[in-house]
């Protein structure tokens, strides 16, 4: 009995340094919702300022996206070892740049801190966390068999998600105790430790492939131009219209040199795969949703309930440690009977789940809040595992990298845009709801009355976003269903 445990777990120990690299990255990914007040009133940007204070967040997203589809195909070449390493040190790099960002404009030039310098910084530490999650799915596809890749994709995804949940803990609690930049320094002993235990694993198999870097540039400059006329959405102007005037030549600039490239970034033979391109379509709308949540239950914390940085942490995890339990349910769900059960399963619980935020009031109170949270997060989580194994199903071996990296690159555009979006429309909606509100008043029942107003307002605006969130997770049913099959037609 004892050997045939060990013949089940040996495999998945060899995923373990990888999930601690996944887990470092996400974990930096929702950090820096609970830092962000510090971080701001150190760098001079009012909290008032959403559009442009958000960008310290978005910045990290366009980076870890725009990394993927490089690093990916970079891992299908040098085997998932080298990537790794290369991913590490990146973004130990990063971690101290970030942490130092206040002081570079002194540093270089004499100047006063400046906010451009921490968004930069932010954008390089996240080439390197957006990477690991890429050649960890590829590394899977390596490391464990066939039988039971599903469980190893969930642990992957449980990983990212825990890192998702710690983040917000972490911050509150480095915010409580320290200053903020250690946050960051505090990830290098990480960084070194993941570097160290990968070193105990094969290097993986090499394949035959060239990277193309101008594409990946490509790639990276239109997400970029993407996310900044998205920002604007809510407030159209001619900054909107030209970002987005660029993201559409090169959108088609991508597609020419992708496709004439020797050996392309986004081999066009994974878009031939009806489920492969269904997959990608559900993932990209549960990105959306997943940062409606991640981003919104932690600021209506702090904004309409009052609680402090520790406190909005603890309230987001309700659901991210849900998502990572989901995760774990999902990956056997897959294993057992296919990806169409879990996949609409968890959609249909995370359609629930933002229905039931978007009902909440001021006066929303435990039980409710808890499980309305953990609806949320356990639908969000069972999706993890059945659209990893839908997508890479039927893709060779020497595309699963650059297949894992498009992949992760359709849940994160998701994130982005779903960010930059909600930015623009929360802002607009929110002036509008006190556009007739006075500022201040020396009577204290109307001073009373001005704070109640702004409290309801962002109870409305925080509300209507969990209710896109249920939109888009049920619009996510349509893909799902395209995308999945039984486990008879999977085998």
């Amino acid at each position: 009995m004892f050997t045939r445990l060990r013949q089940i777990v040996s495999p998945y120990k060899l995923l373990l340094p990888l999930c601690f690299g996944v887990f470092i990255a996400a974990d930096d990914q929702t950090v820096v919702v609970t830092l962000l007040p510090d971080m701001l009133a150190d760098l001079r940007v009012g909290v008032s300022e959403l559009d442009r204070a958000s960008w310290s967040i978005t910045g990290y997203l366009i980076g870890y996206t725009a990394a993927m589809p490089l690093m990916g195909r970079l891992s299908d070449r040098t085997g998932y070892r080298k990537a790794f390493l290369l991913a590490m040190a990146v973004f130990t790099l990063g971690s101290a740049l970030v942490a130092i960002s206040p002081d570079i404009p002194r540093l270089l030039y004499g100047g006063a801190p400046e906010y451009n310098w921490l968004v930069g910084t932010r954008v390089f530490q996240a080439i390197g966390g957006g990477a690991v999650i890429p050649i960890s799915i590829a590394a899977a596809g390596q490391l464990v068999d066939g039988k039971h890749r599903a469980i190893a994709y969930g642990l992957i995804g449980a990983s990212a998600e825990a890192g998702g949940v710690f983040g917000p803990l972490w911050g509150g609690g480095i915010t409580t105790w320290l200053s903020w930049e250690w946050a960051f320094w505090l990830n290098i002993p990480l960084t070194i430790v993941a570097s160290i235990w990968i070193m105990q694993n094969p290097p993986g198999k090499r394949n035959k492939v060239k990277v193309d870097i101008p594409t990946a540039m490509i790639f990276a400059a239109g997400l970029a131009t993407l996310t900044i006329g998205l920002v604007r959405i809510g407030d159209p102007d001619m900054l909107m219209a030209a970002s987005l005037a660029a993201t559409a030549v090169l959108a088609v600039l991508l597609v020419v040199m992708n496709n004439r490239s020797q050996d392309p970034l986004f081999p066009p033979s994974l878009f031939k795969l009806p489920s492969f391109n269904f997959s990608n379509t559900t993932h990209f709308l549960v990105g959306a949703v997943l940062i409606i949540g991640m981003v919104t239950v932690p600021l209506m914390a702090a904004s309409v309930f009052g609680k402090s940085p520790l406190e909005g942490g603890l309230q987001l995890l309700r659901m991210t440690l849900a998502i990572g339990v989901g995760a774990v349910i999902g990956g056997v769900m897959t294993q057992r009977w296919g990806a169409r059960l879990p996949s609409l399963s968890g959609l249909i619980l995370t359609t629930a789940g933002f229905l039931l935020l978007s009902s909440w009031t001021i006066d929303i109170a435990e039980p409710a809040l808890t499980i309305h949270l953990a609806i949320t997060g356990l639908g969000l989580g069972l999706l993890v595992s059945p659209i990893a194994e839908t997508a890479l199903f039927s893709v060779q071996s020497d595309q699963r990298g650059a297949a894992s990296s498009l992949l992760s690159v359709s849940r994160m555009v998701g994130m982005t845009a779903g960010l930059a979006a909600m930015t623009a429309l929360g802002t607009v909606q929110f002036h509008e709801l006190v556009a007739d509100v006075p500022a201040f008043s020396l009577d204290p029942e109307v001073q009373q009355q001005i704070m109640d107003s702004a409290t309801d307002a962002g109870v409305a605006v925080f509300t209507r976003f969990y209710l896109y969130g249920a939109i888009l997770s049920a619009v996510a049913l349509v893909p799902a269903w395209f995308m999945t099959r039984t486990k008879a037609e999977a085998s």
